[in-house]
Formats: C-alpha cells, sequence, structure tokens
C-alpha cells in the first residue's frame, strides 16, 4: 500500500543588508536605552547614531522608550554643536520633541551665522533645524557656501583642507536649505576623485576606501537626487559580516556599532535629515 507523504512549504527568511544591519545595532542596545560598542558602556552620541541608522531602516530601538529617557537625560552634558545636532535628529526620530536642543543650538550661533565657528558644526545644525521643518537663516547658508574651497570641497573647520566626509555632510545640508546649482555639483565633482578602483570612497586621497567614507559619498549624491556612484554600494556589501554589522574596510574592522549605524542610511537610500 502507498505511503502519502505530506509536503510543507517552508519560507526561509534571507535578511538584506539592510534588515541584518538593524538587527545586530538592535542587539547592541544596553538595559539603560543606550547604544555600546561590545564590552564598553553606552554614550549619546553613539546612541544618536544607532537611532538614526535605525531609523534609516524603517524600524527602531527595541526598547524606544529607554532610548528617549536615556538621550533626554544626557542632553546637559552635549556641548558642540555638532553633538547638540545628532541627539536633536535622534529624538525627533523617536518622536521626541528636540525643542529645549534646538534653543540651545541657535545659542551658539555666531553673528556670521556658523554654529560654533566650524563648518562641521555648522552643517548640522542646518540639518537638525531642518529636520524640525524650521527655516534656516540666509547668513548659514552664505557662511557655508563661502568656505567652498576652489577644489570644491569643505573641511572640518573654515581653514581645514576639504576631505570626502564634511564635503558630504555639508551637501547634505545645503541640499536640505533646498540650494542647488553650481555649488552642488562642484562638490559632487570633488568627491568622485575620492573614489577608489573597489567602488569605495576615502576619508583622504591614499588613505584607501573605507565604509563610513563611502556611505556620506552615497548620501550626497541621494541628497542630490543622483544615483549612488557606480560601485560604492557593492563595495559596502562586501564588508557586511555573519552578524549584520558591517566592516570599516576590507583589512580592518572596528567599532561595529559605530560603522553600522552610518552604513545603514546610505544602503537605505535616504539623505540627512530623514524623511518618511
Amino acid at each position: 500500500m502507498g505511503v502519502k507523504v505530506a509536503t510543507v512549504a517552508i519560507t526561509l527568511v534571507v535578511a538584506t543588508p539592510v534588515s541584518g544591519g538593524a538587527g545586530f545595532l538592535q542587539a547592541r542596545q544596553l538595559s539603560d536605552g543606550s547604544f555600546a560598542e561590545r564590552g564598553r558602556p553606552g554614550y549619546p552620541q553613539l546612541t544618536a547614531w544607532a537611532t538614526l541608522g535605525l531609523t534609516a531602516a524603517r524600524t527602531a530601538p527595541k526598547a524606544s522608550g529607554l532610548t528617549i529617557k536615556y538621550l533626554t537625560e544626557q542632553e546637559s552634558g552635549l556641548t558642540s554643536p555638532t553633538d547638540i545636532a545628532i541627539v536633536a535628529l535622534a529624538e525627533e526620530a523617536l518622536g521626541q520633541s528636540a525643542d529645549r536642543l534646538l534653543t540651545r543650538l541657535r545659542a551658539l550661533q555666531r553673528a556670521d551665522g556658523s554654529f560654533g565657528g566650524l563648518v562641521n558644526g555648522t552643517a548640522w545644525s542646518v540639518l537638525a533645524i531642518r529636520g524640525r521643518g524650521s527655516t534656516v537663516q540666509a547668513r548659514t547658508i552664505r557662511w557655508l557656501l563661502s568656505r567652498q574651497t576652489r577644489p570644491g570641497g569643505w573641511g572640518w573647520a573654515p581653514r581645514g583642507a576639504a576631505d570626502s566626509n564634511d564635503t558630504a555632510a555639508v551637501v547634505e545640508a545645503l541640499r536640505a536649505a533646498n540650494v542647488t546649482g553650481r555649488p552642488i555639483k562642484r562638490a559632487l565633482a570633488f568627491l568622485l576623485r575620492y573614489r577608489n578602483r573597489d567602488g569605495g570612497f576615502e576619508l583622504t586621497q591614499g588613505r584607501g576606501s573605507d565604509a563610513q567614507s563611502t556611505a556620506w559619498a552615497i548620501q550626497a549624491f541621494a541628497a542630490a537626487g543622483k544615483a549612488p556612484p557606480r560601485g560604492a554600494l557593492a563595495y559596502l556589501r562586501r564588508l557586511q559580516r555573519p552578524n549584520g554589522s558591517f566592516r570599516y574596510s576590507m583589512g580592518y574592522t572596528t567599532t561595529p556599532v559605530w560603522v553600522t549605524a552610518q552604513v545603514l542610511p546610505a544602503l537605505a537610500g535616504k539623505a540627512f535629515p530623514l524623511g518618511g
């Protein structure tokens, strides 16, 4: 007599690079709501980056309420415009009003329009203000534009050498403030000078490709409404480890929570400030 064999359809759920990275970040949340590298304590800047990475991946910390509580309790310890702005963006991503931080941020604005006198701090301040939906003062945009170097990029400080990361951050800030035209075109052309044969981008020329510089470049092009540079996404995907995290480079693994948090927005095609 024949034997009937029941067949059961089994669906395998394969993690995408984005979902795999998000799962890794969620596993790095501590009991107080913060995020930390293995064996280290959590701190607000890394917690903010992890929150932004998860938001770009269309997910959230497993204990969002604890993360909100942690970030708000750490506000008084934030002093630089960049740190204040990044935590403000994270709080807004979690549905928490960042009005207190934005008030402190505006208090750091100088007469020339800059925030703290630094390009990096000013760019992130613009992103935080635009993330709230508020208008950025024209003098701030003029200040950023006036700091574009002859080659087309920006550095951390007004007189510093231009690099790919700060250039990408300024492009995102300018595009968030609806700047178009020649400054953006020059900046994108500048960024392409930092692309290597492996598809990745480097912070400064001769340094070698790394995950974060590549992610920033992708985000700058996304902010400008352009497709990712050829090979850049593939380079990032090659850096992903079995646990979902991303290596810093092909030959070096460090601070996987921070690196993964900064890679996820690029893989998701998102520029700052993060939209819906």
